[in-house]
């Protein structure tokens, strides 16, 4: 003869299944932490090297945030034999298409932007994407320019950046970002004048 369920037991096996799958979980969790961190700080040195000239510190290490509004904004210093050759900023923008857009930025010690490196994004492909450098050549125009004297808005909106054919909003988006990290920047120089 068949046992019939109660309501107790439902509960006590519900109970122990999801036991047993959170116990799971944290051991997966556990597992993965490292090497999930691991590959986080490849990325980030990587777009870092992409963005900066040589160095020979190790930026990620030396990395500190600015509060651009109420945004913190990461900063890796780079130097070559102590003398400092840029700042790599991780900036974003909420204004993609697709949503965030995370961007590094590389800017000289003089505020020339040195070049820049797509994060992470969701914009569509074949469109937004072609923001990144192995996609199209949308990021060119940024490489050498003073954004004191480059108008970082699209041409639509009276700025200097040629925008992604069918993609405004994500060139808006781009450019937003950089006016972030250019903030960041600004921010900088002023703490280390204050600090002469």
């Amino acid at each position: 003869m068949a046992k019939v369920s109660s309501f107790r037991n439902m509960v006590l096996c519900l109970f122990l299944i999801c036991f047993v799958c959170s116990g799971l979980l944290a051991v997966v969790n556990a597992l993965t932490q490292e090497p999930i961190a691991a590959v986080n700080l490849a990325k980030t040195n990587q777009s870092i090297a992409a963005v900066l000239p040589a160095f020979d510190n190790e930026p990620s290490q030396d990395q500190f945030d600015v509060m651009v509004g109420s945004d913190a904004i990461a900063v890796y210093p780079a130097s070559l034999q102590g003398n400092l050759v840029g700042y790599a900023i991780k900036t974003f923008s909420n204004k993609g298409f697709g949503g965030r857009i995370t961007l590094m930025v590389g800017f000289l010690p003089d505020g020339t932007i040195y070049n820049t490196s797509v994060v992470s994004h969701g914009e569509t492909p074949g469109l937004g994407d072609k923001m990144d450098a192995s996609k199209s050549n949308f990021s060119e125009q940024f490489k050498g320019v003073h954004p004191a004297n480059f108008r970082l808005a699209v041409k639509k909106d009276g700025g200097d950046i040629d925008a992604i054919t069918a993609s405004t909003i994500t060139s808006r988006a781009f450019a937003d970002a950089l006016k972030r990290a250019y903030e960041a920047y600004q921010l900088i120089e002023k703490t280390n004048e204050e600090e002469l």
